[in-house]
């Protein structure tokens, strides 16, 4: 079946949205051709790719029949692109628990919506970009915005976490929670401190091939000063 389909997603190495689905495809197996948007840049802005994505913003993904060379599914949203790897590819390993499990279903989509709803939001380029005017410091507004949600997930997080976010199976939600670490990390949030549980995770999903590959320092678009070095 995954050579019936291509996979295209626009992506930008930094974006912590784009990198969890690079995180899931690579966990599911899913082969992604890449094509890169330099947010930095204002790509995002331009007529041809607005056209494509009138939110001006990454990821992408493009679903292509191979075979037929039609097109089976164009989508604008990280979370929306989860959810249709795990609805189209059933047989495929699963990031969320089995539909018969609906509590623990719930329990992986309010870790997603965390991330995706309370920390990257307010926090994402063009919201520092409008603030800037403002004289707000973007690292005060970052680590202000994102140690609010990082602490409302450390609660969750006691209770629900294993190995990893919910019990010890790989989910949506490490998918969500791994890029938006590495983002406070880099505007000086004291995760290990502040949020015990959340580090925990974070130190286990390091150690996954998957999170390593999808990583932000590790993609074709990092430029060379910023890539891992082995």
């Amino acid at each position: 079946m995954a050579e019936e389909y291509q996979y295209t997603l626009y992506t930008y190495f930094r974006s912590s949205c784009s990198a969890r689905v690079r995180i899931a495809a690579r966990i599911k197996g899913i082969r992604l051709e890449y094509k890169y948007i330099h947010l930095v840049k204002g790509e995002q802005n331009a007529a041809e790719y607005t056209s494509l994505n009138p939110s001006e913003s990454v990821p992408t993904l493009v679903v292509t029949n191979t075979k037929s060379g039609q097109e089976v599914a164009k989508i604008r949203q990280s979370i929306a692109i989860l959810e249709y790897f795990e609805e189209s590819r059933p047989e495929l390993p699963r990031l969320l628990p089995p539909p018969e499990n609906s509590a623990s279903r719930a329990k992986v989509r309010e870790l997603v919506d965390i991330v995706s709803c309370d920390i990257q939001p307010v926090t994402n380029l063009r919201v520092l970009t409008f603030v800037k005017p403002l004289n707000v410091e973007a690292k005060v507004w970052q680590q202000h915005f994102m140690t609010l949600g990082f602490r409302a997930y450390e609660q969750l997080a006691k209770e629900y976490s294993g190995k990893y976010s919910v019990g010890d199976q790989l989910t949506l939600a490490d998918c969500a929670l791994a890029p938006a670490v590495d983002g406070a990390l880099r505007f000086g949030v004291d995760v290990e401190s502040d949020c015990p549980h959340v580090w925990k995770v974070w130190e286990n999903l390091k150690a996954v091939e998957a999170f390593k590959k999808g990583r932000w320092d590790n993609q074709p678009d990092t430029p060379a000063d910023l890539r891992t070095r082995e």
